[in-house]
């Protein structure tokens, strides 16, 4: 039985580093395309990597129970294909004692994704933040991304390409104060950005600009500017950023203060019982996904080996999706959404019970 239990151990543990390093990287993938075009904008490398440093606990808490459930799938429906378990419960081993080993796994990682949302997550998100503040502070430069329109109060700015404080093909909007109608067109093949670090302005100079005043949205004149130039106050709005933390980044104990200080000054406090709510449901899906995912990778294995990877892709889609939702209802306090939150967890713990304890009997 103790060899047994090692060999099942071993080909989980296996399968779920596999998986999760695979996941891991997948969900980093996105933000990587990101990170190289902010490394291309002048951003030093020592800062993209300690900004992936403070969003990898977030990308784990993700990742893990995914991971499990992909292990399960593996594992368990390659041991059913193989006759394995048939040959296991033949000797009289029952199927929770194959688990067993499993199980005490799925636990542990589960008390380390509720330790990850309810503590290092919030944390890490909220020093992500300020960090991104001080890198923009730090390096200005960065606001103006090559290939994306970027908005700074009045002015609509996009670059085609960028080298250190050069610009190419720059067009800027400059909108009206009341509404989202254009003033001025302001188009240059070449330009160049001055930074003042000191007093947090960013110059924005255009050489041989072609500046077209509108009316109504319509063209009325048409100038040129051998050198025209505008002001960034990027200090301004990064300094202005709330203090505070919203409740996303909130610690487990910062939330019981936050929950206890509504009461006492009588607001509401559905949006902090949603967040609380909605973290130790997403913390309890290692839990979740390995009781209905074992049962259903030993009866699909038996059909075809790799109907057990989509179904695995398709529970945990619609458990994420369905507890991201509830949480979205945290401003519909009549619905009781810190209530609705707990159907996901309540539904696949009970039918993958159920599945489990009927093969059990077989």
């Amino acid at each position: 039985m103790k060899t047994l239990n090692l060999y099942v151990t071993k080909s989980f543990i296996v399968s779920f580093f596999m998986s999760i390093a695979i996941l891991t990287f997948g969900m980093m993938g996105g933000r990587l395309i990101k990170i190289f075009e902010m490394i291309s904008n002048g951003l030093p490398i020592s800062a993209v990597l300690k900004f992936m440093l403070f969003i990898s606990p977030l990308v784990m808490a993700t990742s893990i129970p995914f991971a499990v459930l992909v292990s399960i799938m593996l594992v368990f429906g390659r041991l059913s294909a193989d006759s394995e378990i048939t040959a296991m419960r033949a000797c009289g081993i029952s199927i929770l004692q194959i688990l067993s080993p499993i199980m005490l796994i799925v636990l542990l990682l589960t008390c380390f994704c509720l330790y990850l949302r309810m503590d290092i997550v919030p944390r890490t998100t909220w020093m992500a933040t300020a960090f991104i503040k001080m890198v923009v502070v730090d390096q200005p430069s960065t606001i103006l991304e090559p290939g994306r329109t970027v908005e700074y109060e009045e002015f609509r700015i996009y670059v085609d390409s960028k080298e250190n404080e050069n610009l190419r093909n720059v067009q800027v909007f400059l909108m009206g104060d009341r509404d989202e109608s254009v003033k001025n067109d302001i188009t240059a093949a070449r330009g160049k950005i001055i930074a003042n670090k000191k007093k947090q302005v960013l110059t924005v100079i255009l050489y041989d600009a072609t500046i077209v005043d509108f009316e109504k949205n319509k063209p009325k004149n048409r100038t040129f500017s051998k050198e025209f130039s505008f002001s960034i106050d990027y200090g301004k709005k990064f300094n202005s950023l709330r203090v505070s933390k919203e409740v996303d980044d909130l610690s487990f104990r910062e939330i019981f203060g936050r929950a206890a200080m509504n009461k006492r000054t009588g607001k509401d406090n559905t949006r902090v019982e949603v967040e609380l709510n909605q973290r130790i449901a997403l913390a309890l899906a290692p839990i979740a996904f390995m009781l209905l995912g074992m049962p259903l990778a030993i009866r699909t294995s038996r059909r075809e080996t790799s109907v057990g990877l989509f179904l695995s892709v398709i529970l945990a889609g619609v458990y994420q999706s369905l507890v991201m939702i509830c949480g979205a209802l945290s401003g519909y306090p009549q619905y009781h959404p810190q209530i609705l939150l707990w159907i996901p967890n309540i539904v696949y713990q009970i039918c993958g019970t159920y599945f489990i304890l009927k093969i059990a009997r077989r």
